[in-house]
């Protein structure tokens, strides 16, 4: 039995308070680079294409040689070191930008720095998290940052559009910098994770799966992570319709903003609010899946409502003008964040769940880098898609592709719990 409301230890608290002030500094500063890029330094269209989706991208791919170096040490100091990474980073873009010498190549040089710093952060994380709480515990762990994600997409870009307002473009980087820096303070707080070692759930997983053995040298260490997603049923089907998932509905980012504030002529505060307002359906979602689990079975909750978090995207290319296209939006999207908040708490436990312990950077590491390489593909070719037939075609076109995704989700049985591991979780 799955419960919600659980104290899960001083550690995690000081853990879940490190994600929480780096989401919301991150929050305040959605889309500060694009921004920094257009209003600052007069980039056009392909150089914030390029930014958004190429910086994160390369940023993965710079991060996955780090993967087998993380899994071999202690993670507290990889955290941190990446917390102050990023700190550093953004911090000097403030500082370029108050003596005239920012440069897009620096604002670029930030966005790879920080993702591959955010994605080796993550990376550690899960590997931290599982030696703070319970297998059990996993699930609540992870509806909890969940939860703290939405809040702060919510609350985070009308604040840091504010702050821009009265303070200038580099405000919120400030804020996002400083973010990261409470983190690793609150990291540090922490008595930190043992060094990850293979233990009697790795030793069964090693057993079950070929895959997950040593050897191969240094670029096979750095592939075990690919290997072990691919080599497990479960897994394997999780991240391929993760994957199809995440693309799609990023590609539909841009297309809608075209559709909206150029065809429909949307005020731009309509346009904040339409992305706001769902956002606390995420908060509401991500809350109730430990109850949901309990109550349902994880691989009915999986089969369910990863099907019902595609089946409203086709409503995208269908939104009319005025008020009635503003409602819709907002229904869309929040139907839309209410069950992917449902979904990806379950998949980050099964995760975890299912990967031994001296192989879970690596596995979030190629987790990671499969989604921003995805998320690139998908939103490059849906605007190319989009230049040659308009927004609403290239919307409907990804819809219809999304109707398709839940062939991809595990088949009953695949997310039992791994050899030697109760059903449930240990206590």
């Amino acid at each position: 039995m799955v419960r919600a409301r659980r104290r899960l230890g001083r550690d995690f608290g000081l853990l879940w308070a490190a994600y929480a002030v780096s989401a919301y500094g991150s929050g305040l500063a959605f889309g500060a680079l694009p921004l920094v890029a257009v209003l600052v330094l007069r980039a056009g269209p392909a150089e914030v294409a390029l930014l958004s989706a190429a910086g994160p991208a390369v940023g993965a791919l710079l991060a996955l040689p780090l993967a087998p170096w993380v899994d071999r040490r202690r993670k507290r100091p990889v955290m941190i070191t990446a917390d102050l990474i990023r700190c550093a980073a953004l911090t000097s873009i403030p500082l370029a930008y108050a003596v005239g010498r920012l440069t897009f190549a620096q604002v670029l040089a930030v966005s790879v720095v920080s993702a591959a710093a955010r994605v080796t952060f993550g990376a550690a994380g899960g590997a931290l998290l599982r030696s703070f709480v319970a297998p059990g515990d996993l699930l609540v762990a992870q509806a909890r940052f969940e939860s703290t994600n939405w809040s702060s997409l919510a609350v985070g870009p009308p604040l840091g559009g504010a702050a821009i307002g009265l303070f200038g473009p580099v405000a919120t980087i400030v804020a996002d910098a400083s973010g990261h820096l409470l983190s690793a303070l609150a990291i540090g707080a922490t008595r930190g994770g043992r060094k990850a070692r293979p233990g009697p759930a790795g030793t069964a997983l090693r057993a079950a799966s070929p895959v997950a053995g040593e050897g191969g040298g240094r670029g096979g260490a750095v592939l075990r992570g690919w290997r072990h997603l691919l080599g497990d049923p479960g897994l394997r089907a999780l991240f391929l319709n993760q994957l199809l998932v995440s693309g799609l509905m990023m590609a539909t980012e841009p297309l809608l903003a075209v559709l909206l504030l150029r065809d429909l002529a949307l005020p731009p505060w309509q346009y904040g609010l339409v992305f706001a307002v769902p956002c606390l359906g995420g908060l509401i979602g991500s809350r109730l899946a430990p109850r949901v689990v309990a109550r349902h079975g994880r691989d009915r909750v999986v089969r369910i409502v990863g099907t019902l978090r595609v089946v409203w995207l086709p409503g995208l290319a269908l939104v009319p003008a005025g008020v009635a296209g503003v409602v819709t939006v907002t229904a869309v999207e929040l139907a839309i964040v209410l069950h992917m908040s449902l979904y990806s708490p379950v998949v980050a436990a099964c995760r975890l769940e299912r990967t031994p312990e001296h192989l879970v950077a690596r596995t979030l590491t190629a987790w990671s880098l499969g989604q921003q390489a995805s998320l690139a593909l998908c939103t490059t070719l849906g605007g190319l898609l989009a230049a040659l037939t308009g927004p609403r075609p290239a919307l409907a076109a990804a819809g219809l592709l999304a109707l398709a995704t839940p062939l991809l989700l595990p088949r009953p049985g695949q997310l039992a719990p791994p050899a030697g591991e109760p059903a449930g979780g240990r206590r």
